[in-house]
């Protein structure tokens, strides 16, 4: 019989690919696209790319391939498996993450009740970055180390599960900083508590001297990657460079007044009481944990999931305490919350006994099996609606040397609509290309004073914009040809005169 983490992940995969539309929605970022082509060119030749090989405006930079592992993994289930695959890959990672979550709220001895009720708002978060990119494997690994931290052992095995893990990390994805900087910011509350709470000085001590040796551990595992100290050099000077960082998207503040924030809000609602709790509960590592998150969440958009993933399962094991030590209840109100406790003990009590891991190929090979339903397959990848994918035989049809006018999304595609072939001007990778190119890419597409001689410096030939791209206007009453036109994208060409 599964157990709720087993039910839940079976259910996210599911939903994920077929009622999300995963084999499409999950490729509305088209850094997909350099992802899949970066690993199949790691394949195909047997070296990591030093320099870029995509785009004319960046050729011959150094560039740091910074998830090469999971590019490479993505490279080989996609030559058999296609774009489908890949959706089926990342939402196989989506569910682990979810069945880790449960663990997770285990771990914190969180309620049975409210981990159900949690999975609403930490599925309604997380979607936000639902995307075939290597942050989906990244979470596993968050959630990893969060537990270990939550119910620490510093033995020689799990030392070397710390080390194995932040290794793994370095290597598939940019975020593996965050393994150190959470294990030292737990090193940091043990300190705390030693301080602030009466008793138990000596075990916080003990615990501090755990949690240090383990962030050098982690630190010296995340060195093992082919780039050595220089990748977190480069990290380290992206995450600082204010300038880069305030022109890409997903590191800007969320618009809470979207629709759908509702849920959002009640994930950020819950994270700030399990802080409050988590002092009561003479935890300032989680406290210091949730407020450092919270913080970043408000800042960047990016950081939301990682609440709700991180966050939820602490709040909901000091909620729980917090209701089971409650006084000053009315003694009907205390009884209802009893029975409501034991029950979701009970329940949690026959869930244990559970797993249904067994069933777990099964559901994998369900799920590989209906992404080949002909009806599925045929829209699995890039949407039309959002891609110049029905413009793609024109601009086929150009010369290999032609230096086409694209944005970073379209860019994204191109690479790999034509396997790196055909380079581009601008993709998705905002540390390859920096702060000063992001902002003449801005004045170029924007009309900005200065936009014209942007336009002369890259001596492009030719132009593929969004249907409604202002620009569009004033390159055609430069003297720019339409080739193609669709409500997605258009194609100009340059006038020999120009």
């Amino acid at each position: 019989m599964p157990d709720l983490a087993f039910f839940a992940a079976a259910v996210t995969l599911f939903y994920s690919l077929f009622l999300f539309g995963g084999y499409r929605s999950f490729f509305h970022d088209s850094d997909a696209g350099w992802h899949i082509r970066t690993g199949e060119l790691i394949l195909r030749t047997g070296v990591l790319p030093r320099t870029d090989p995509f785009s004319f405006t960046q050729a011959g930079k150094p560039w740091f391939a910074w998830e090469w592992l999971a590019d490479v993994t993505v490279g080989m289930v996609h030559r058999s498996a296609g774009l489908a695959g890949v959706a089926w890959f990342y939402a196989v990672a989506l569910a682990a993450g979810v069945w880790l979550w449960f663990r997770l709220n285990w771990t914190a001895g969180g309620s049975f009740l409210l981990a159900a009720l949690f999975a609403a708002p930490l599925l309604s978060t997380t979607n936000l970055h639902w995307l075939a990119r290597p942050h989906l494997l990244s979470w596993i690994f968050l959630l990893l180390t969060v537990r270990f931290a939550i119910q620490p052992r510093f033995t020689p095995a799990a030392f070397a599960a710390v080390a194995a893990i932040s290794c793994l990390w370095a290597n598939v994805h940019a975020s593996f900083l965050m393994g150190p900087a959470i294990l030292l910011i737990y090193a940091a509350g043990s300190t705390l508590n030693g301080f602030v709470f009466a008793g138990g000085t000596l075990a916080s001590r003990s615990q501090a001297r755990g949690f240090l040796l383990s962030t050098a551990v982690a630190l010296a595992a995340t060195l093992l990657n082919p780039y050595g100290i220089g990748l977190h050099r480069h990290v380290a000077v992206y995450l600082m460079d204010s300038a880069l960082l305030d022109r890409v998207g997903e590191f800007q503040s969320f618009n809470f007044h979207l629709a759908g924030s509702g849920q959002i809000l009640l994930a950020l609602g819950i994270a700030a009481i399990g802080g409050v709790l988590s002092i009561a509960r003479r935890d300032l590592g989680s406290f210091l944990l949730i407020a450092v998150l919270l913080a970043m969440a408000l800042r960047s958009a990016r950081v939301l999931p990682l609440v709700a993933l991180l966050v939820l399962p602490i709040a909901n094991g000091a909620i729980t305490e917090a209701l089971r030590s409650a006084g000053g209840l009315t003694g009907s109100f205390r009884n209802f919350l009893n029975r409501a406790l034991n029950y979701s003990d009970r329940l949690r009590t026959i869930d244990r006994r559970s797993s249904g891991l067994i069933w777990a190929p099964l559901l994998l090979l369900v799920a590989a099996f209906a992404l080949r339903i002909p009806a599925i397959a045929a829209n699995s990848g890039f949407p039309a609606t959002e891609f110049p994918v029905a413009a793609s035989p024109a601009i086929a049809k150009l010369p290999q040397e032609a230096r086409i006018l694209a944005s970073d999304k379209f860019g994204g595609y191109l690479v790999y609509r034509f396997d790196g072939e055909r380079k581009v001007f601008f993709d998705g990778r905002s540390d390859l290309y920096g702060a000063e190119f992001l902002a003449q890419y801005g004045e170029l597409t924007q009309l900005r004073p200065g936009w014209e001689a942007t336009l002369d410096r890259y001596n492009f030939t030719h132009a593929l914009l969004p249907a409604h791209a202002p620009l569009i206007a004033a390159l055609e009453s430069a003297g720019w040809t339409c080739l193609y036109r669709d409500p997605v994208a258009t194609l100009l060409a340059r006038s020999s005169r120009n």
